[in-house]
């Protein structure tokens, strides 16, 4: 009894420190939070397409690195990303969203870590030899392999020798891609996780 009791005791104050940290955190409607280019995050929808607050990106592909202009504008990117990825919050002070957070708080800066993931949804026009355009769509989703996954040519595996998915940016998985280009004849899903396709299995 004595045991349970210091055990509890012991998750109450780390549940109390954990409660602590977050209520400290920095939030984008603070207006401390920059994006590494330098521009003050507000919330709602930014000029080159983030919408932070919501985790999405709506724009065009070439604005998506927060340079207005340059290669692929007449693509439109949707792009939709977890917490663990990045998050909506400043948590340990450095005055950019955290990424990560669950894995490294201390520096929260990398977006390798367990439950990140992202969507990317490309769709654009392709001109046919017939001259006329057509619409064409991709969609991907990528995500953070677990900590015991092995590469093997160029695809992640489970620990249990199940495959997840190509290998992507060296610790991330593509599960799903789909595409329907006319142009290219493709016409559906190009590739499906062995492991499921589903965000939340990761």
């Amino acid at each position: 009894m004595k045991k349970l009791f210091v055990i509890t005791l012991a998750l109450g104050f780390i549940l109390a420190i954990s409660n602590l940290g977050w209520a400290q955190c920095a939030t984008i409607k603070d207006g401390t939070i920059t994006a590494k280019t330098g521009e003050t995050l507000t919330t709602g929808y930014d000029e080159f397409g983030y919408n932070y607050q919501a985790h999405i990106f709506n724009g065009r592909y070439c604005d998506y690195d927060r340079v207005i202009g340059g290669s692929f504008c007449d693509v439109k990117l949707v792009m939709k990303w977890s917490d663990t990825w990045l998050s909506n919050k400043d948590c340990n002070g450095d005055g950019v969203l955290d990424r990560g957070y669950p894995c490294d708080p201390i520096n929260a800066s990398s977006s390798a870590c367990e439950g990140a993931w992202l969507t990317n949804h490309q769709s654009g026009l392709v001109e046919m030899p017939n001259g006329k355009f057509k619409k064409w769509t991709y969609f991907v989703k990528i995500v953070m392999v677990p900590d015991d996954a092995y590469v093997e040519n160029n695809y992640w595996y489970t620990v249990n020798g199940i495959e997840i998915g190509p290998v992507i940016w060296g610790a991330y998985a593509i599960i799903q891609q789909v595409s329907n280009d006319p142009f290219l004849g493709e016409h559906g899903i190009l590739y499906k996780s062995p492991a499921g396709p589903g965000l939340g299995k990761y």
